[in-house]
C-alpha cells in the first residue's frame, strides 16, 4: 500500500479490568492509551481490530498479561509525543517497580530536576501511555492517591492488582527511593 494512503493512526478498543480502553499507534509504535472517561481526539484515526496492526496486537497482548498478573513490565516501541521534559518524565516512570510506588519528588530526583516537582505532576497528568508508562504508582509524598487520569478508584485499582500479584501488602506505605 503507498503511504500516502494510509492514516497516521490505528485504533483498537480493548475490554479490561478498569474499562474499556482504547489503544492508538502510529506506524513506529504506541501513542496513546485512552481511559473510557477520555475525550481524546482521533482525527485521522483509522479503527482495526489487532491483528491489523503488529503494534496493536502487542500492545493488547501485553495489556492482557499485565492484567492476568504475569507481566510486570513493558515492551512495547512507544511513539511520545511531548516536549523534551515530558518525555524525559514519562520515561521516568518506566524506572518505578512493579507493585511499588514513587513520589513526585523522588520522580523530579531521578530525572535531575530536584525542584520540578510540579512540572513532573503536570507531565504525569499528560503521560499519553498509562499504565504503560506506570503514573499509576506515582502518589503524594503523604502517601496519598493523587490525581489520575482513568480517575482515582482505577489507580487503586491498578495499585492493589499489582500489590497482589507482586504478594506485596505497600499500599499505603513508604514509597520506593
Amino acid at each position: 500500500m503507498n503511504t500516502a494512503q494510509q492514516p497516521d493512526l490505528w485504533m483498537t478498543e480493548m475490554s479490561s479490568p478498569v474499562g474499556v480502553l482504547r489503544l492508538v499507534a502510529s506506524a513506529s509504535g504506541l501513542r496513546h492509551v485512552y481511559w473510557p472517561n477520555d475525550r481524546g481526539t482521533l482525527t485521522s484515526t483509522r479503527r482495526v481490530n489487532p491483528q491489523e496492526h503488529p503494534i496493536l496486537l502487542e500492545a493488547v497482548e501485553q495489556l492482557d498479561e499485565y492484567f492476568a498478573g504475569t507481566l510486570r513490565q513493558f515492551h512495547l516501541p512507544l511513539d511520545l509525543r511531548g516536549t523534551e521534559f515530558q518525555v524525559l518524565a514519562w520515561n521516568a516512570l518506566a524506572t518505578i517497580p512493579y507493585g511499588h510506588t514513587a513520589t513526585y519528588s523522588t520522580q523530579a530526583v531521578r530525572i535531575g530536576r530536584p525542584t520540578a516537582v510540579r512540572a513532573i505532576g503536570a507531565a504525569n497528568g499528560k503521560n499519553p501511555v498509562s499504565i504503560v508508562l506506570p503514573c499509576h504508582r506515582v502518589i503524594g509524598a503523604d502517601g496519598s492517591l493523587t490525581g489520575f487520569a482513568g480517575g482515582l478508584p482505577a489507580k487503586r485499582q491498578l495499585l492493589d492488582h499489582e500489590q497482589l500479584h507482586a504478594g506485596l501488602t505497600l499500599f499505603p506505605a513508604s514509597p520506593v527511593t
